[in-house]
């Protein structure tokens, strides 16, 4: 149910930087995962393990799509389900759906055994309150369906699940993780562990160039599990935010056939066997980690074994804290951050490092080679932070595992 408004206040910042008001604009759901608005305000969202919903300007919530045993939608799809980081995850409004009314959604199905994760396209009535004329335009994306013997195997895992159109050519950009599947990352067949970048149908957009046998539809690849892609005001340059591997969260300025240098299987680069063949937390597969001793584990980009590997702009000063979406700020009232990227933290804090609940702002240089960090001060309690949106108003929209969605207005 949509929540009180109630707002709270940060101090103003220094001249140049804003402060920040914070309204709740939505409380009381169950793990919202994603947003995107309509130019009137509109905001259709996603709840990892119910389903799809939105949330009209007058406050009032028509759900749309629910997952299998979930009440009280005007539709429900027996296939879509909820394990682990998998369920209902990104969703995107057609650059174009003032004519043709279609939006996506990235969820788990089992339509075909043991599972897979799938791209949905689905029709809105003008009342706003059903959805229709289902097509699964990606039908083959891993999912992770059951414990295996890996320390860290739950049902799920890497999942990840973010859907944005590109501001310029208008294609659609999927994100895709490992799976905890060694051979998925750097696979050419296999699209885990990428960025596709497709049309509305499904289709390959043209200049993806991957390399020679590689699925067209490939954009980039040798991802660990991107959950945050987003593009940068006046170049359009895309860009991920990644989870890393006990250390280095990493921020991407990707290139079209790019290779993001994650390759986690066994007797690679001088390693041994790993359990369940997936080197992905080498060395110390279930030690705990020096902080002093976090540049010598095995890299997210490993330029070693791929010189030409696209670099990172940042990396969270090699920490893994969960980072789970990005944003570029668009205009004046962002003052100094205008054209800057927010990230989110979800705050894992697993293995010794510190727990990092929190939005960070990026200046990344014009080349995309580096990055200085700000850390924002929250004008709102501190949370699981999952999706960032700047709505056609200008303001942020942060949705929290939690349940709450809460708007961040530039004073």
């Amino acid at each position: 149910m949509a929540g009180p408004a109630t707002s709270q206040t940060a101090p103003q910042a220094a001249s140049g930087v804003p402060g920040l008001a914070s309204t709740t604009v939505m409380s009381g759901r169950e793990f919202t995962w994603d947003m995107a608005f309509l130019p009137d305000g509109t905001m259709f969202f996603t709840e990892k393990c119910r389903g799809l919903s939105v949330r009209l300007p007058s406050g009032a919530v028509n759900a749309l799509l629910g997952m299998k045993d979930t009440k009280g939608y005007a539709d429900t799809a027996a296939d879509l389900f909820c394990s682990g980081q998998a369920g209902m995850n990104g969703v995107a409004v057609d650059p174009d759906f003032a004519t043709n009314r279609f939006i996506y959604v990235y969820s788990a199905s089992d339509m075909t055994a043991p599972g897979t994760n799938r791209v949905l396209r689905l029709t809105v009535n003008s009342d706003l309150n059903k959805v229709s004329n289902r097509q699964d335009i990606v039908t083959d994306i891993a999912y992770k369906p059951k414990p295996s013997d890996h320390p860290f195997g739950d049902p799920g895992a890497h999942n990840g699940g973010r859907l944005r159109f590109g501001p310029a050519d208008g294609f659609l950009y999927v994100t895709t993780g490992d799976t905890h599947n060694g051979e998925v990352p750097q696979s050419p067949t296999r699209i885990g562990g990428k960025v596709l970048r497709i049309d509305r149908d499904g289709k390959p957009a043209a200049g993806n160039n991957p390399p020679q046998g590689f699925d067209p539809r490939i954009f980039t690849y040798g991802h660990r599990n991107p959950q945050g892609i987003c593009f940068r005001p006046g170049t359009n340059e895309p860009f991920t935010a990644e989870n890393g591997p006990w250390h280095s969260d990493e921020v991407t300025l990707l290139k079209a056939g790019g290779n993001g240098g994650w390759d986690p299987r066994p007797n690679m680069a001088g390693r041994g066997a790993c359990p369940d063949n997936y080197c992905g937390y080498s060395p110390n597969q279930m030690g705990e980690m020096d902080p002093k001793e976090r540049s010598a584990y095995m890299p997210m980009t490993d330029t070693k074994t791929y010189p030409n590997a696209m670099k990172p702009a940042w990396n969270n000063e090699l920490l893994s804290q969960g980072m789970s979406s990005c944003v570029f700020l668009s205009g004046p009232q962002w003052k100094d951050w205008n054209g800057r990227m927010v990230v989110s933290f979800m705050g894992i804090g697993i293995h010794g490092t510190p727990v990092g609940n929190r939005l960070d702002v990026l200046n990344i240089t014009p080349d995309g080679s580096s990055a200085t960090r700000t850390t924002v001060s929250l004008p709102m309690p501190a949370g699981r932070f999952r999706s960032l949106v700047q709505a056609p108003d200008g303001n942020i929209y942060v949705a929290t595992d939690q349940g709450d969605i809460y708007q961040l207005k530039p004073k």
